[in-house]
């Protein structure tokens, strides 16, 4: 008997990614902002208050969804620990040497014993065209650019409809990201290369690779560490 077997990609609603910007099957377009953290234990009760305070009023401001993804994963202590061999080859003090011997042997003994997770922090930033927008009117219900005046130019009118896209998800990610700037929440947008990365992972749980080193990362033994400004 046949069976119609679909691919893993067949699954997942994205057609491209596109100057970090995902692009998916139905022309919704994403964007995918990395955030810092804020230590509220760091604060004062008044300070935290505020902190809650002005972040529920960001939340109350945005006229559209978003979505807030956190991503724990267990850290990948290798490539500290081959750097530290490297190193502990090329000393030449007998003594350094056996100190460092015994630091690696304590890291990867300790790692071993306990879990230690990475944090990364994500905002979802989306847009999708209405079906027949107010600009568009007729034209567009009759598959007619308004700017080209014409139909059956498909490449022509895919560029300019991503880059109107692109316009009004650029004025969201500028929203959302001017609003967690108020609360010390820094933000950057992920190139298309994180983003790939990010979605690899996502998928891919089992794999420990560090990859593409993202901004904002931070773990949870450095729940006590101011964030940096």
């Amino acid at each position: 008997m046949a069976v119609n077997a679909k691919s893993t990609q067949g699954f997942v609603p994205i057609k491209e990614v596109r100057d970090g910007i995902v692009i998916l099957k139905d022309g919704g377009v994403r964007a995918i902002l990395m955030a810092s953290s804020v230590n509220l234990s760091l604060k004062s009760a008044d300070e935290q208050r505020a902190t809650i305070a002005q972040f529920q009023s960001f939340l109350n401001s945005l006229e559209f969804s978003t979505q807030i993804v956190i991503q724990s994963r267990r850290l990948d202590i290798r490539p500290y620990l081959l750097t530290l061999e490297t190193r502990m080859k090329d000393q030449l003090e007998p003594l350094l040497k056996v100190q460092t011997r015994e630091y690696i042997e304590f890291i990867r003994s300790f790692t071993e014993q306990v879990n230690i997770m990475t944090k990364n922090f994500f905002i979802v930033v989306p847009y999708s065209t209405p079906a027949i927008s107010p600009e568009g009117g007729i034209m567009q219900f009759l598959g007619m650019s308004k700017k080209s005046g014409k139909t059956g130019d498909k490449k022509g009118d895919a560029l300019i409809d991503f880059e109107e896209k692109r316009s009004q998800l650029e004025q969201r990610t500028s929203i959302v990201s001017d609003g967690l700037s108020r609360i010390g929440v820094r933000t950057v947008m992920l190139g298309t290369e994180e983003v790939i990365e990010l979605f690899y992972k996502t998928f891919n749980p089992g794999d420990t690779s560090q990859g593409v080193a993202l901004p904002g990362k931070e773990s949870e033994g450095d729940a006590n560490k101011q964030p940096k400004q």
